[in-house]
């Protein structure tokens, strides 16, 4: 079993949690978004993001968590988006 999958069947377990997803968008910006792991795909997954008002739907492949340019927390479900300290980190 590759590392890929490995990432993939640890986010398939979280499908529906709060998670928050760091992206290293390279040139020191980085962008962190809250939101819910709405679903995996074989070379993707999505999150359902807060946007202000809106929720946006973001997608993020298994090799940017591979390869630390995005990096996922998930949320237990007593957790709000304000103690992210307790949260689990997968990279």
């Amino acid at each position: 079993m590759s590392q890929m999958d490995v990432i993939r069947r640890e986010l398939e377990s979280h499908i529906g949690k709060k998670v928050i997803v760091k992206a290293n968008k390279g040139r020191k910006k980085i962008v962190t978004r809250r939101g819910y792991l709405k679903a995996t795909y074989p070379s993707l997954f999505v999150v359902d993001v807060y946007n202000g008002d809106e929720i946006v739907t973001a997608s993020y492949t298994y090799s940017d968590v591979l390869t630390s340019t995005v990096k996922v927390t998930v949320l237990e479900e007593d957790v709000t988006f304000k103690d992210v300290k307790e949260a689990k980190m997968i990279s």
